[in-house]
């Protein structure tokens, strides 16, 4: 099966897309997809990348079931980048082609323009449900980003574990507001693997996104714990708004239980969360519904939990406590890296280079990344950890920590902290509300206040880049 196969096995007249003021069925999706495998096809050659820069828009998504369809492998970047970095990665995985409105590509007017005129070709070679799809380079929290190898088996089998995992209600709309060059896409293709439409968000607004969920009635959305805080936190949020939505699923970075209370409150709705990673092609790990009230009523210790692994995934841990995962949703490998690709995948596992612990009723937590471990005075301290305690105070709006270098310690606690708009915090302030929640090792011994946390496009917290900008301030 392939991913455009999604399309056309759902009734053809049955909404699929959304987006502005015009919507696509099924059919016509479908036939825009066939075009754009026409086109491509017709400008490169079996096997080749075409790269894809820009903000969300349905000539993004028709590209990522379209190259594949044809034979090619879809590389979508993230816009935010600086010139010289999207040019590096267009380079890395030389691209035959790039879509875009950048220096030296074909502008998406242009492309649109060209794959309206164009016709399918029946004639197209069916491609390898094994070859390259996408290759989606790594956020990069710990290194130099490397582009991960997602093949159409690999997507669609993380679709079938999500799906199993969490369902998707017969009538359920999805509203989309991550960016498409992110791996949270494969959530579009959940969604078309049960007949569902999906929203689609140029780009998430807490302005647009309640009204786009009153207008097309969403039932189910994504969100990354950041954009909760900020829908949240906006002084014009009404939860009237929200009236037919029942589920938020989250996901890119742990939620602290204070931020999921919080929004249980405030949206009255259920919260999902999974984990995963670019390199599993989407989530592998779901915490339901059912385990969220559990763990805001008698089971608290739920909040910490990443959840339970889908029917399509194994997952143990090493002897070190990293968090191992198999199944058909592990990526292919690095593009043209071997040797990184070989300590990766070992026997069929990805190390995901995250440590966790897993109970006796098979719940995974994710103690932490293993480069966010701060090691102070011969401890180990999750950042996580300190991370949610602080969250709870009233005057922070977003906190992370990381470690700095320290004489005596080695490496000292440091929390960065977005204060809430009005207030002030002192490091007295924290280490007094930590006070016996919190070893002494574990409390903050330095504070930086900032005015936003350095992220990814999915909104996760950028520690490699936070910890090298406190360093350079310290």
């Amino acid at each position: 099966m392939l991913l455009a196969d999604l399309l056309t096995a759902a009734p053809p007249g049955a909404p699929a897309l959304a987006f502005d003021e015009r919507t696509w069925t099924f059919g016509e999706l479908a036939e825009d997809v066939a075009r754009v495998a026409a086109l491509v096809a017709s400008r490169t050659a079996p096997g080749d990348r075409v790269a894809l820069v820009g903000r969300n828009r349905p000539a993004f998504l028709s590209a990522l079931y379209g190259i594949p369809l044809a034979g090619r492998v879809a590389v979508p970047l993230n816009q935010r980048l600086a010139p010289a970095e999207l040019a590096a990665q267009v380079d890395r995985v030389g691209a035959a082609l790039v879509i875009g409105d950048v220096p030296g590509a074909v502008p998406w007017a242009d492309w649109e323009a060209a794959t309206a005129a164009t016709a399918p070709d029946p004639t197209l070679p069916r491609p390898d449900p094994d070859a390259p799809a996408w290759i989606l380079f790594t956020s990069g929290t710990t290194g130099s980003p490397k582009g991960a190898v997602l093949t159409q088996a690999s997507l669609l089998a993380a679709a079938d574990g999500a799906n199993a995992a969490r369902p998707v209600a017969d009538d359920d709309v999805y509203l989309f507001c991550f960016p498409l060059c992110h791996v949270a896409a494969y959530n579009v293709a959940c969604l078309h693997a049960r007949g569902r439409p999906v929203v689609l968000m140029e780009g998430f607004t807490v302005d647009d996104l309640p009204r786009l969920v009153a207008r097309h009635r969403v039932t189910t959305l994504s969100l990354a714990p950041t954009m909760l805080a900020m829908l949240l936190d906006d002084p014009g949020f009404d939860p009237a708004r929200f009236a037919t939505l029942r589920q938020v699923a989250y996901g890119a970075s742990s939620m602290a239980p204070d931020l999921l209370r919080r929004g249980t409150e405030a949206l009255g709705v259920g919260f999902a969360q999974g984990y995963g990673m670019t390199e599993l092609s989407g989530n592998a790990v779901f915490l339901d519904e059912e385990g969220h009230r559990a763990a805001l009523t008698d089971r608290p210790h739920l909040l910490r939990a990443a959840g339970r692994p889908s029917p399509l995934a194994e997952v143990r841990l090493a002897h070190d406590g990293e968090i191992l995962v198999r199944g058909p949703q592990v990526m292919a490998g690095y593009w043209d890296e071997p040797e990184v690709t070989a300590a990766t995948i070992v026997d069929g596992w990805l190390h995901t280079g995250d440590l966790g612990e897993i109970d006796a009723e098979g719940y995974l937590y994710v103690v932490d990344r293993a480069k966010d471990i701060v090691v102070t005075g011969g401890e180990n301290v999750s950042s996580r950890e300190v991370e949610d305690v602080l969250s709870t105070h009233p005057a922070v709006g977003q906190v992370a920590v990381v470690g700095v270098p320290d004489d005596r310690w080695g490496e000292a606690v440091c929390a960065v902290v977005v204060p809430r708009k009005g207030a002030s915090v002192t490091l007295e302030d924290l280490v007094e509300h930590t006070r016996g929640v919190l070893g002494g090792f574990k409390q903050p011994r330095r504070l930086v206040l900032v005015d936003a946390l350095p992220t990814n496009a999915s909104g996760k917290v950028l520690k490699r880049d936070l910890r090298a900008q406190v360093v350079a301030d310290v």
